[in-house]
């Protein structure tokens, strides 16, 4: 019986040493000393030696491999990423709030409420700028911030930009931490980024992921002249996100998270940030002017991809995908003076490819007036350069100002050029359409209704839209008539 013990207690010594000094061999292998330990393990035929040699220069590279240091990054960054808190007031009937009224039939009248949302801002500056997305202060009446170190400031608006999503916020404070912007050109594909923010009322949440695309256009951004130029990444990002800082690994801001797409709701897979050199050209605009200075080259375009050689190769004899085929050309606009026309396709901006309308919509938004661009054009076959000074939507190469307004934004409405059949059954020269009537504009306010065509503004003839969005008077008069022929026209006044 005792022998038997001793010679159990043996095998389990002899199997216990025998795993010890696997793992020794094996570790020291992970370690790269390959050659020392191939010689010391028996093998029954050559391809399972040389297998086993494979395997063990595969480990020793994955145990060597450098994988990049996300703790400057995350630990500098999270100190420049705040909360904010968007309270808006709203109008309740208090007849559907309380069945007493409708039991009794008495006048229920309006009673106000507050709604509060939550998202994310970064700040830019030690005395107390902060950027954030516009829809996450859109509508506010009170803004409060909350610091990394759970401070609270009451915040003011500085500007908007509903074209990008961007908005300026400022709080009174003093030697805070800002980020430093970096560069969202010079992000390459595959590589680390962080997201900080303050999601589903969690502080300061980072998570990391990858850069997977630039350049994103998803029609997201409800506006006409609306500028999407994502950088999509797999980093984690959802409800209240929106407005927080995309980090580098140097901790360098690079962009601001700004949409999920999912059918949930929530964090499916993937998100977007408006890239830095937007919201960089964007915030220097509202900081200084209080209004973006929006550049207009003065073309209709479309991307040169097969959907394009499919439809209008033949016709116009354009056979080889890239670049941003010109459609049309406005009069005495930037482009026109450069010398452009319809037909030619433009395959760089300052040398940098354009190969959709996000990335050539991009290269123009983050520019100025006045800002001159250099063009690569192909025309016929044959490639040039052209050199063009960009315009405001006025015409001119100007800055626009606060009391500068945008006619067709203050107007509220959706409007198109008025039909050349519509222009011939009521005897008008030409103008605008107003297609429906948005909440909270001029025309909402003046009652006006859908298919209103618009001929005058301030007494001055509109025949297209392109001629309406060149305007950045204050509107004081509008004139026009109806589809049935009645002619209308109204005042507006303080």
């Amino acid at each position: 019986m005792n022998r038997k013990i001793m010679t159990a207690v043996g095998i389990v010594l002899l199997s216990v040493l025998s795993g010890i000094g696997a793992s020794i061999a094996t570790n020291r292998l992970l370690e790269g000393n390959i050659t020392d330990y191939s010689t010391a393990i028996s093998f029954e035929d050559r391809d399972t030696r040389e297998a086993w040699q494979h395997n063990t220069r595969f480990a020793s590279s994955v145990a060597n491999c450098d994988y990049p240091d996300l703790t400057y990054a995350a630990e500098n960054a999270v100190k420049g990423v705040v909360n904010i808190e968007a309270i808006k007031q709203t109008s309740t009937n208090a007849r559907q709030l309380d069945p007493f009224f409708q039991l009794f039939g008495l006048p229920g009248g309006y009673e106000q409420r507050e709604m509060r949302a939550g998202g994310s801002g970064v700040i830019i500056s030690e005395d107390g700028y902060i950027v954030t997305n516009n829809h996450v202060i859109d509508d506010a009446t009170t803004l409060r911030v909350t610091l990394h170190d759970g401070r609270r400031f009451d915040a003011k608006i500085i500007g908007t930009d509903p074209a990008t999503d961007v908005a300026l916020i400022k709080i009174e404070a003093t030697e805070l931490t800002a980020l430093p912007f970096g560069s969202s050109d010079e992000l390459r594909l595959g590589e680390w980024v962080l997201a900080i923010g303050y999601p589903m009322e969690l502080q300061s949440t980072i998570t990391a992921g990858i850069v997977s695309a630039k350049a994103r256009s998803l029609g997201a951004l409800n506006d006409k002249h609306g500028i999407e130029s994502f950088i999509q990444t797999d980093a984690a990002v959802n409800p209240g996100n929106s407005g927080g800082a995309l980090v580098n690994t140097r901790g360098e801001l690079v962009g601001i998270n700004t949409i999920i797409k999912t059918s949930t709701g929530s964090y499916v897979g993937y998100s977007f940030a408006v890239p830095e050199t937007i919201v960089r050209k964007v915030v220097t605009d509202l900081k200084e002017s209080g209004v973006v200075q929006r550049a207009v080259l003065g073309i209709s375009f479309r991307a040169v991809d097969q959907n394009f050689i499919d439809a209008m190769g033949e016709v116009t004899g354009i056979d080889t995908i890239g670049g941003m085929y010109v459609a049309s050309v406005v009069e005495n606009g930037a482009a026109s003076e450069a010398g452009l026309r319809k037909g030619d396709v433009i395959l760089a901006v300052d040398g940098i490819e354009v190969n959709d309308s996000a990335q050539f919509l991009e290269q123009i938004g983050k520019r100025r007036p006045a800002d001159q661009i250099s063009l690569t054009v192909r025309r016929n076959g044959k490639v040039s350069e052209f050199r063009a000074t960009l315009q405001n939507r006025s015409g001119t190469t100007t800055l626009l100002s606060r009391d500068d307004v945008d006619v067709a934004a203050v107007l509220g409405a959706k409007l198109a050029t008025a039909s050349e059949a519509i222009c011939r059954k009521l005897d008008i020269r030409g103008g605008v359409e107003v297609a429906s009537v948005k909440r909270g504009g001029l025309l909402e306010r003046a009652r006006v209704k859908d298919g209103f065509i618009i001929t005058h503004i301030n007494d001055r003839p509109i025949y297209s839209l392109e001629e309406l969005e060149r305007l950045n008077d204050k509107v004081t008069s509008i004139d026009g008539i109806y589809p049935n022929g009645h002619a209308s026209s109204y005042m507006f006044v303080e």
